[in-house]
């Protein structure tokens, strides 16, 4: 199992990147250069802004596809280290993803 880094780059426009990788070095100098040819390559330049290394690459992309489907300020909180807002802004996502789910299968008389 190869050790892994997850990663979130901030673009110039200000949104947010997240990817994963078993080189971090070599796969942010590649996004810097625009040679994926995708998202980041728009948005030019990109700053690594947080990163945390893993012990598995599985792991790693687990995690990644949890947090790409994040909104920006849950992102944000991750970035700042500000995990009491991180929980509310969960919290909050988890009710409304209750209501909607209760609004779709009515309760029975």
């Amino acid at each position: 199992m190869n050790k892994a880094c997850l990663y979130i780059l901030e673009c110039a426009d200000g949104t947010y990147y997240t990817g994963s990788t078993t080189d971090q070095e070599s796969r942010l100098a590649k996004h810097q250069s625009g040679y994926y040819g995708g998202y980041t390559s728009l948005r030019l330049p990109v700053t690594l802004v947080w990163s945390q290394e893993f012990a598995d690459i599985r792991q790693a992309i687990e995690l990644e596809r949890r947090i790409k489907r994040w909104s920006h300020g849950k992102k944000k909180a991750l970035i700042d280290n500000d995990f009491e807002l991180l929980c509310k802004l969960a919290q909050c996502t988890e009710r409304k993803r209750a209501c909607k789910e209760s609004s779709r299968h009515p309760s029975a008389p």
